[in-house]
């Protein structure tokens, strides 16, 4: 095996969220391949949001958990912000799985000028590929 490449057994899988209100886009990746996938967009809410998640983790068995978190063009937090933190904690609290953040903007941009046809699964994609390009 060359040293640069990740052995089977270190190789760790994924779930990422693009997290809305109304709708969460979801996707899985790697660490060995370093790309994500679009799963699905969870239109449920409140607690059938959980559950459908639960169902996910429980079938894709993720290491660990990623979340897009919004914020203005200059960096600065809004309400979403919070929001999407907000969810990241629930998420950890409710599978026990460590979350990771981070920066969503323009994602759900680049996932409509890629002609996406799941906006929020693709966003969540991309989420998941921004979290996959750096050191894990």
């Amino acid at each position: 095996m060359r040293p640069h490449l990740a052995s089977a057994s270190a190789v760790q899988s994924f779930l990422a969220f693009d997290f809305g209100t109304a709708r969460v886009g979801v996707a899985s990746g790697n660490s060995l391949t370093k790309s994500a996938t679009p799963l699905r967009t969870l239109a449920e809410l409140g607690e059938a949001r959980f559950e459908a998640i639960g169902r996910l983790i429980a079938e894709w068995r993720p290491a660990a958990l990623v979340v897009g978190v919004p914020f203005h063009p200059d960096g600065a937090v809004h309400v979403n912000t919070e929001r999407a933190r907000r969810f990241g904690r629930q998420l950890k609290a409710r599978f026990g799985l460590p979350v990771h953040e981070v920066d969503e903007r323009y994602t759900t941009t680049e996932a409509k000028a890629g002609g996406a046809r799941d906006l929020d699964a693709a966003a969540a994609a991309l989420i998941l590929e921004q979290f996959l390009a750096g050191d894990i």
